[in-house]
């Protein structure tokens, strides 16, 4: 499979402006991950782009809100279709920009395609208040008009689709901006979508740092969806408050996981390393602090060192890589000043296999061993595969270090006592938390940060509905 899997050096990435290909004057580079080399070009948006993307969208909304949601839903599951019919070549395309190995791309491009389907089955409600001889009063939600999406590098795919799927369906038309890191598999998206959907509806651009900033500031966007750093969060809601635009923020999160006394070590140690591993540990949502009761602390931390010492990390376009390279490096610089500062202030760190020589970002999966609740690794999201573990013996004690955090993402309890455990997690300050499991999110639950981890939800009914206004309507009746 990796040798029939490749990308083709030559290939022209272009956007797609009004169900248009469209090229830039300027390009920025996109740069394979696991060798620190160039080896695509992308559009450079201007601002005359961008205006004629936001005027694109501005001209469909109106034909695109009085289609049906029913119809709407219908091209959602076409959109579905047509993402399977090539899986193969973003698979690889995922890989060589992005730096997950095969069989992990794969995952996040076949399931994007699952998640247009099931989300095109959400439906808003209308509420009736009263229906009476006197009056009749109904609140319906409508859509808002041009939404501006901004997704990440870690789950380029997904995390686009995530913004498209409900945008869509509620009958908004959008501009998407990719990260300039990881934009050429949602420009083929742009490109795939416009073969099913009407011109205008989807424009998707790409373009370096200046053009974020130009999208959020731009006056013809009513709403601004954005995941990504709680500080870049913060950047997008000031642009949005100058002319009002609704937001939808899913930020960071330095989340932490709970192994109360009772739990099976081998039963559970794989699924704790996957939660703060997979993807080389850059997910909002992975287990960033890990509290274990001080009876199974050893035997657990040895067994998740043990599978560290046998998890291959490399070229995610090499068969029998486990986890691939961090994305880019910025982050990788940022990844190993941490690991810098804990090897500086005298901290224990077990790592994994060793990571690959030469220009590839590759950090080695690192547990710190009982680190003190007050150094950065414990304080700051990684974003990279560090994973500082800490003893506890008292659940108020752990409860109270759990919730000492500016975020409030995600977080996870482990116990052979369900009823123990949701005692725990109904009281942690999260917006998810997971009972033995992890990383798991559904299109049909919503999902969205306590605190500096965002603002407002995405997912389910609540999500669609973060796309919507309300209209109340009072119809007055006459005998």
């Amino acid at each position: 499979m990796a040798r029939s899997m490749t990308v083709n050096p030559s290939t022209q990435y272009v956007m797609t402006i009004n169900g248009e290909a469209t090229l830039s004057p300027q390009t920025i580079e996109v740069v394979n991950p696991a060798n620190g080399a160039a080896f695509a070009e992308a559009p450079d948006c201007s601002s005359a782009q961008l205006d004629a993307a936001v005027e694109a969208a501005r001209a469909a909304f109106p034909a695109w809100r009085d289609t049906s949601i029913d119809e709407r839903a219908a091209l959602l599951v076409r959109m579905g279709d047509a993402l399977e019919e090539h899986v193969d070549e973003l698979t690889a395309l995922f890989t060589a920009e992005q730096g997950r190995p095969l069989a992990a791309a794969r995952m996040e491009v076949s399931g994007a395609a699952q998640w247009l389907k099931a989300a095109s089955q959400l439906r808003p409600s209308t509420k009736v208040a009263e229906d009476s001889d006197e009056q009749y009063v109904e609140t319906r939600y409508v859509p808002l008009g041009v939404v501006c999406a901004i997704a990440p590098w870690n789950f380029p795919v997904t995390l686009a689709v995530v913004k498209i799927a409900p945008a869509l369906l509620a009958g908004n038309t959008m501009v998407l901006k990719p990260s300039p890191y990881t934009p050429l598999c949602t420009l083929r998206l742009g490109e795939i979508f416009a073969r099913v959907l009407p011109p205008g509806v989807l424009n998707v651009v790409s373009g370096g740092d200046a053009l974020g900033p130009m999208m959020t500031a731009h006056p013809g966007f009513a709403k601004i969806s954005f995941t990504g750093s709680t500080a870049t969060g913060k950047l997008v809601m000031e642009n949005a408050a100058r002319d009002l635009k609704k937001v939808t923020l899913e930020l960071g999160g330095n989340d932490a996981a709970v192994v109360l006394p009772d739990v099976d070590v081998d039963q559970v140690a794989q699924q704790i390393f996957t939660g703060a591993f997979f993807n080389s540990a850059q997910i909002c949502v992975a287990t960033k602090r890990l509290y274990v009761h001080e009876s199974v602390y050893e035997a657990l931390r040895d067994r998740l060192l043990d599978i560290a010492k046998s998890t291959v990390v490399g070229d995610g376009s090499e068969p029998g890589t486990h986890l691939g390279p961090i994305q880019n490096r910025r982050q990788y610089e940022r990844v190993m000043g941490l690991l810098d500062d804990a090897q500086d202030t005298g901290l224990v760190l077990l790592q994994g296999a060793n990571v690959p020589s030469g220009d590839g970002y590759f950090v080695p999966v690192t547990i710190v061993d009982n680190p003190p609740e007050t150094s950065r690794v414990v304080r700051e999201e990684a974003f990279g595969p560090i994973l500082p573990m800490l003893k506890f013996t008292d659940i108020e004690d752990v409860l109270d270090r759990a919730n000492n955090s500016e975020y409030g993402l995600a977080g996870a309890v482990w116990s052979d006592d369900t009823e123990a455990a949701l005692a725990i997690a109904r009281r942690m300050e999260t917006g998810t938390v997971w009972i033995n499991q992890n990383l798991k999110v559904r299109p049909d639950t919503p999902f969205g940060g306590h605190k500096q981890s965002g603002v407002g939800v995405e997912y389910g009914v609540e999500g669609l509905l973060e796309f919507m206004a309300p209209q109340s309507i009072l119809v007055a009746r006459r005998g």
